[in-house]
């Protein structure tokens, strides 16, 4: 295929999700049948895995992208995330434990991003204005802005756009009466840069979730004086510490006092952290083009197999979706949309109506499981992932043993109903052969403060 012919690809977002498409397109690029360009509006590439002390805007006046804070550990084994090309022992030249720090894991995503050699596709400090698509010529046309240099290009034409910007940076901010007076500080878990912060202190959590158990007892590790958390649907129920606690949603606050639906209340209130999910935005994607989610669904609407736009296939969307698994599963969907994109295979639902059929049957699925049935979401993501590699060219998709993988899903969430202050000290097995076992730190996860790459490697086991 000549330069003249070769697909020009549009990627919007180097963070893992479009990293993965970069490496997955990387030897039709080598073989020139695509032209690839990666615009990231962040100096860097890693996306959310990128830690800046910065809240509010950047230096461009951008939103700060990253919801990462101090002294974040994986709260997920990283067996189950892992590269099926690029393992941890490879990167690091030696096992590490179940559950690493942020800069560990950030490392290891970069690292294997510089050994593939991408960079060079990618458009760093540009942030895409527009985008749009003409039904007659089947082209894109792509706005982009260099915040350096305030330039805007218009007009730049694409074959093909993938959209993998993430959707963990716009704050999800509920109103509850008297928040807007309340005297102390009030910050949603997207500006959480750190516990050290709040030594000493009582705080308010608002959210039933993911961060809001991470918050709380990263809280509790480093010394706040209570934790309260407010849940809106039902308590996560873990065996917490005498020093936290679960009540219903807020009803009101008045002061320093917050009002709870079931008629308690909690005093002497000095921060409120929301907790309370994030919203999905392309707001510079064309009306017909944009993808709107108003909560974080496994099965989401308008994406064909979790990932092609349904009213126009040419488009994609990585990552969108709610995430038990996360690096590997967005190779298996960059694989999937290479693969198509490529025309090495045909997806099996060749109509808009049937691929809207297809997207409602699964969604029944999820309908069905109740909020809490954390493995049941582990057993639909599980089946998703298999439906995809079906999906794709059997000769170059990332494969890897997903029931042993969702067996790690089971046993992490058991893990955390005996002891939310020791999951993370847990070991797993890996996926790939010889399914070696995982060493464990020397320091107990709650004991341990040093979350740099070099502390946290010498604390390894030697096994």
């Amino acid at each position: 295929m000549t330069q003249l012919n070769r697909k020009r690809i549009a990627i919007i977002g180097a963070g893992p999700c479009g990293l993965s498409q970069l490496l997955a397109f990387k030897q039709a690029e080598q073989d020139q049948l695509v032209e690839l360009i990666c615009f990231e509006r962040q100096a860097e590439w890693g996306g959310l895995w990128q830690y800046t002390a910065l809240t509010g805007t950047d230096s461009c006046g951008e939103p700060v992208h990253s919801s990462m804070y101090r002294y974040l550990w994986s709260n997920g084994p990283k067996e189950v995330l892992e590269y099926v090309d690029y393992t941890f022992e490879q990167h690091f030249g030696k096992p590490i434990a179940s559950y690493p720090p942020r800069a560990v894991l950030y490392d290891y995503i970069v690292g294997r991003a510089k050994a593939g050699d991408i960079r060079k596709f990618i458009r760093f400090r540009t942030a895409v204005r527009h985008v749009d698509f003409d039904d007659e010529t089947k082209q894109f046309s792509v706005t982009v802005e260099d915040l350096r240099t305030h330039k805007t290009t218009s007009n730049l034409t694409f074959d093909h756009v993938i959209v993998a910007t993430g959707h963990y940076t716009i704050p999800n901010m509920p109103e509850f009466e008297g928040i807007d007076r309340f005297p102390g500080r009030v910050l949603h878990s997207h500006d959480y840069r750190g516990a050290d912060e709040f030594v000493g202190k009582n705080l308010l959590i608002i959210g039933g979730s993911y961060s809001a158990e991470d918050i709380a007892v990263q809280c509790y590790k480093y010394g706040a004086g209570s934790i309260t958390i407010s849940y809106r649907l039902f308590p996560m129920g873990f065996k917490w510490p005498d020093s936290i606690r679960e009540v219903p949603l807020v009803q009101r606050i008045e002061g320093r006092t917050i009002h709870f639906r079931d008629g308690t209340s909690v005093d002497n209130i000095d921060c409120i952290i929301l907790c309370t999910g994030y919203r999905h935005n392309h707001s510079y994607m064309a009306d017909k083009l944009r993808f709107r989610c108003s909560s974080n669904l496994y099965i989401p609407f308008d994406l064909y197999k979790g990932i092609f736009w349904v009213a126009e296939p040419r488009l994609a969307y990585l990552g969108m979706q709610n995430q038990l698994y996360t690096l590997n599963m967005f190779d298996i969907q960059a694989v999937l949309v290479r693969d198509v994109f490529l025309g090495c295979v045909t997806l099996p639902d060749d109509t808009r109506d049937k691929r809207h059929q297809n997207i409602r049957q699964l969604q029944v699925r999820e309908e069905t499981l109740k909020l809490d049935d954390h493995e049941g979401f582990s057993d639909l993501q599980t089946d998703y992932l298999r439906d995809l590699i079906n999906c794709c060219d059997p000769t170059t998709v990332p494969k890897f043993d997903l029931d042993k993988s969702n067996a790690g899903m089971y046993k992490f969430f058991q893990d955390k109903r005996d002891s939310i202050l020791t999951y993370r000290d847990q070991s797993f097995p890996s996926i790939f052969p010889p399914f070696k076992q995982a060493p464990v730190c020397t320091t107990a996860w709650i004991e341990n403060k040093d979350d740099s790459i070099a502390g946290y490697l010498s604390s390894i086991e030697t096994v």
